[in-house]
């Protein structure tokens, strides 16, 4: 290993290292890389053109590799034993999304030293929640719980509960997550007649005082008495109002 850092750095300007495989020699090496075998001696004045070894490192003139673009991962320099598959195993990415990020690199050729884009995996979405009693949004930048909270008049609260599994410190844009519907406010309870001398009863469909009186066996005119302020005219399904008995006269 030493040796070869020391190589490396002892490569001028305008060349860059080579390790030597099985079946080198520097007429295929310079034909490889357009250059000519005395310019390869030149640069490298201590190395015996008739006994190459294998994994010996030594210089080649010409341009080195341009550093490819890399805006979805990262890059990575190329190091002793590397390949395209140790690559992909090591960073958890596919041979070929290692090839497609980098056009023109030659897989059964990296060299030592050799800069490469190591594409980042996507992380998979999150499946798409059931939202029985809302609607599905997708997540959009710069989107948290507390700011759709507050756009569509629901609690954070109520959001997490619609989204179990769901990390609201980590919302990825293009997410689905559910957004629950506010539950309408519920209306004010009817204030109960007063009914010292009776008893409730709540309004069915179809009911008019003359039907409820005749069923309770009381005048129309004892039931609006009970209930003053009651529309005759408008009872409504689920309206409680007060059934007055019937007086019992005793004769002596």
């Amino acid at each position: 290993m030493t040796e070869k850092k020391d190589v490396k750095r002892r490569c001028p300007s305008g060349s860059f290292p080579y390790t030597i495989k099985s079946g080198d020699t520097l007429y295929l090496l310079a034909r490889r890389y357009n250059t000519t075998v005395e310019a390869i001696m030149k640069i490298n004045p201590c190395i015996k053109p008739d006994n190459l070894q294998i994994g010996q490192v030594i210089c080649i003139p010409g341009p080195v590799t341009p550093t490819p673009p890399c805006p979805n991962g990262f890059l990575y320099t190329v190091k002793s034993g590397d390949t395209l598959y140790k690559l992909g195993q090591q960073f958890g990415v596919s041979v070929d999304a290692i090839m497609k990020a980098n056009p023109g690199v030659d897989p059964n050729n990296l060299q030592i030293g050799q800069v490469i884009c190591i594409p980042q995996v996507a992380p998979p979405m999150p499946p798409i929640p059931s939202c029985p009693n809302g609607f599905l949004y997708t997540v959009k930048s710069g989107d948290t719980f507390y700011k759709l909270g507050q756009q569509f008049g629901v609690s954070v609260d109520a959001i997490m509960r619609a989204n179990p599994g769901v990390d609201p410190n980590n919302l990825q844009i293009g997410q689905v997550i559910c957004i629950p519907q506010a539950a309408p406010p519920m209306p004010p309870m009817p204030q109960l007649p007063p009914c010292p001398n009776g008893f409730y009863y709540t309004v069915k469909q179809g009911d008019t005082l003359y039907t409820i009186g005749q069923h309770f066996n009381v005048s129309v005119q004892a039931i609006m008495n009970a209930n003053q302020g009651v529309d005759p005219y408008n009872l409504q399904v689920g309206q409680v109002i007060c059934i007055p008995r019937k007086c019992v006269v005793f004769c002596f």
